[in-house]
């Protein structure tokens, strides 16, 4: 693994919204989103949580310094899903009719896991704890997850008398195959980051106090790669989980057209032949 210096270099902004339930960093090229509420382990789909994230994914894609985000959980936990203490009080986003639930989570629950999902640039989910129901489905969201040793993953929803209603029903079987989705489905038992490692869930298992250097690490080797083709190349690959062949080799072949036509590709080339580091310009 590289060294962060210098492709994470820039100012440091910190931005903390009083009581936020997501911490917004941004270091050089790299964002990083921090899941806010300990005291809940990091619980989701409180209302305005859709709000929340959709802002951050709208700034981070706006920003066209930024090569990678970073998603991560305050405390023990990456997060332990949805708060199951509302779903038996009925209140909050959990309570009214089916129809008003319904809507709940179209126009919140959903709407973190759109935001996440559409984000532009690379990002690692650096799970810290317990991803459970919609925290794992938050982690699945990620290009890459990477994970302390002490992380635990569950799509626990039949255990709480639920189906996967957050989209984990569409991402677990591509992050691990349809027979082990299943597997955790259906028995709602959860895995240990050993096995999640063995299953492909993750692509690396780390010491808890090595977990942010380690994603910090990776992050900033992908922020030596030119910013554009960055964001183009996982465009590509989102777009191959649904389209046909034929239309993936017709997006490939546009995008390179505009890639061969980049000062960064020039720049790429140049620092090739030259035998030094490129500096690119997202041109």
């Amino acid at each position: 693994m590289g060294p962060a210096f210098p492709y994470n270099r820039g100012p440091r902004v910190i931005q903390r919204v009083p009581m936020s339930a997501l911490l917004f960093e941004k270091s050089g090229f790299v964002a990083t989103l921090t899941i806010n509420r300990p005291e809940m382990r990091n619980a989701l789909g409180e209302a305005g949580d859709g709000e929340l994230f959709a802002a951050a994914a709208a700034k981070i894609n706006a920003d066209r310094e930024l090569r990678c985000v970073i998603l991560t959980g305050v405390g023990t936990a990456f997060s332990a899903g949805g708060n199951v203490k509302a779903m038996r009080d009925k209140a909050g986003v959990f309570a009214g009719t089916p129809e008003q639930i319904r809507d709940s989570y179209k126009s919140n629950i959903h709407q973190i896991v759109r935001s996440l999902w559409h984000v532009e640039v690379p990002m690692i989910a650096a799970v810290n704890g317990p991803a459970i129901g919609l925290g794992n489905d938050v982690a699945c969201l990620a290009d890459i997850r990477i994970a302390s040793k002490f992380a635990v993953f569950g799509a626990t929803f039949l255990k709480i008398g639920l189906v996967p209603g957050d989209g984990g029903a569409w991402l677990l079987p591509r992050m691990i195959g349809a027979s082990r989705a299943a597997e955790l489905f259906f028995t709602g038992e959860t895995i240990d980051a050993a096995t999640a490692l063995s299953w492909g869930l993750i692509s690396r298992m780390v010491p808890p106090e090595m977990l942010m250097e380690e994603a910090r690490g990776l992050a900033a080797e992908i922020c030596r790669q030119p910013p554009g083709v960055l964001r183009m190349t996982k465009k590509l690959m989102r777009e191959s989980l649904g389209a046909d062949f034929e239309t993936i080799m017709d997006m490939s072949a546009t995008f390179q057209s505009h890639a061969h036509t980049s000062e960064d590709h020039a720049e790429a080339l140049a620092a090739f032949f030259e035998k030094r580091e490129p500096s690119y310009k997202g041109r």
